[in-house]
């Protein structure tokens, strides 16, 4: 059993702030690998499904960011499950705009639902921190924080979402490290989401009786045996030819 939680402030007001892009990362996830409904359960709006055959329930915690821990921490001892299988993505001020990282452990570092977390469940959880960039004094943090993404961000927070979305089942696996790279490549320039590459164009290994290293491709050897027969035909039709110029040109 995993436990993915996204961390925001509930309500329609904050849905697009920066502060609630936890909430949006969870959000791509249910949409991209449907989970069941959201229903309201542990102080939190919550979602089952599956990934990679791991069950997994997804949160959002409705007791506002500085009291996420709370929910999470009710979720957890209800279902019995250590710190290292909680996932929480959140804002993340030290990182910059489309930047992200993926830890285990660590401080709050002044977040106030991290800080709540670490109350309830220890420093053991695991984080997916998203950059949303720093206004440049401290005094600003409250209100950009809690402002909405601008237009502009739309370029890098889509593809972000996007490619977390399509890769967290490796979360679920426990390759956290293997998740990142995999978000990394798909975020660089040319690169197209894993299932938007078309099946052809997939490195596989061949199975047995396909075409393989050192092998002909289907349909080459056909080819080559026509050529074969072709170039075979050709050389009797011209010793023939030869044979009856010289029986009939000794003849007066």
């Amino acid at each position: 059993m995993l436990i993915m939680v996204g961390l925001g402030n509930p309500g329609s007001r904050y849905a697009a702030n920066r502060h609630n892009v936890g909430f949006m990362a969870v959000d791509r996830i249910h949409q991209r690998h449907r989970f069941g409904p959201w229903r309201q359960k542990f102080q939190a709006e919550i979602a089952e499904g599956t990934l990679d055959d791991e069950r997994v329930l997804l949160m959002k915690p409705l007791t506002y960011m500085n009291e996420s821990g709370r929910a999470a921490g009710e979720a957890a001892r209800f279902y019995k499950v250590d710190a290292k299988d909680v996932v929480v993505f959140h804002d993340e001020l030290d990182l910059p705009p489309g930047k992200f990282r993926a830890k285990t452990g660590g401080g709050h570092g002044g977040h106030n639902g991290l800080r709540s977390l670490t109350q309830q469940l220890g420093d053991g959880y695991r984080r997916v921190r998203i950059g949303i960039g720093h206004p440049g004094a401290k005094e600003l943090v409250h209100g950009y924080v809690l402002h909405d993404f601008a237009k502009a961000d739309e370029a890098w927070l889509t593809p972000l979402l996007d490619a977390m979305a399509a890769e967290a089942p490796l979360l679920a696996e426990g390759k956290d490290a293997t998740f990142a790279n995999r978000v990394h490549l798909a975020l660089q320039p040319g690169q197209a989401p894993r299932d938007q590459v078309p099946r052809d164009a997939r490195p596989r290994t061949a199975a047995p009786g396909e075409p393989g290293a050192g092998e002909t491709a289907p349909g080459a050897g056909a080819a080559a045996g026509k050529d074969d027969t072709a170039a075979k035909t050709s050389k009797a039709g011209g010793a023939l030819a030869e044979g009856l110029a010289r029986l009939f040109g000794g003849r007066k």
